[in-house]
């Protein structure tokens, strides 16, 4: 079958069945058109596990640790023998609820575990309802450190956490003050 069907088949995009063509996990041939065909007897999970990589650091100061995490968590996948479908990278808070690249992985059905370094850094708080909800997804979240280590991210989003909250509470003081002097102006 071509590798477009086999990627339908497979619940998977085509760019992520042709790195398994390309990385020798799926037997087949490429006519000299190019299209690749990729023998039926495969099943749509090949060798194990397919691995979606998920590496955050809170702030741009930590580009360098961000990139090392994501080779460290790669080399991890690939040791436990799992098909790597996408590496995620992301520079915000673990408190932020609207990250745009865990949001697109959440969404993403093409992996079956979801691979980070430490528990803060898929999420500050609420790891376990991610959890729960990958299990009805017959996913889960593997975590490769169980250590809980870097104190100074942790002051970091408290110091976000405490910001948010200042910004909500003069927020509302702003918009009563508004109010009050549309009110006056109305008068």
């Amino acid at each position: 079958m071509k590798l477009s069907d086999y990627a339908k088949k497979a619940g998977v995009t085509y760019k992520t069945a042709w790195r398994w063509w390309k990385a020798g996990a799926l037997k087949g041939y490429q006519l000299p058109s190019g299209t690749i065909i990729i023998e039926a007897a495969d099943s749509p999970v090949v060798g194990g596990d397919i691995a979606c990589i998920y590496a955050r650091v809170s702030s741009y100061e930590n580009q360098d640790n961000l990139q090392q995490q994501a080779e460290r968590l790669t080399q991890y996948a690939i040791a436990r023998g799992y098909m790597i479908q996408n590496v995620v990278k992301e520079v915000g808070s673990g408190l932020d609820d609207n990250r745009k690249n865990l949001l697109s992985i959440l969404n993403d059905n093409a992996y079956t575990v979801l691979v980070v370094e430490h528990e803060h850094r898929l999420t500050r708080f609420g790891a376990n309802y991610i959890k729960v909800l990958f299990q009805g997804q017959g996913k889960r979240v593997e975590i490769v450190n169980q250590v809980e280590d870097n104190k100074e991210e942790l002051k970091t989003d408290f110091e976000a956490v405490i910001t948010s909250f200042c910004s909500r509470i003069y927020g509302i003081k702003a918009k009563l003050k508004a109010e009050k002097l549309i009110a006056e102006l109305k008068e």
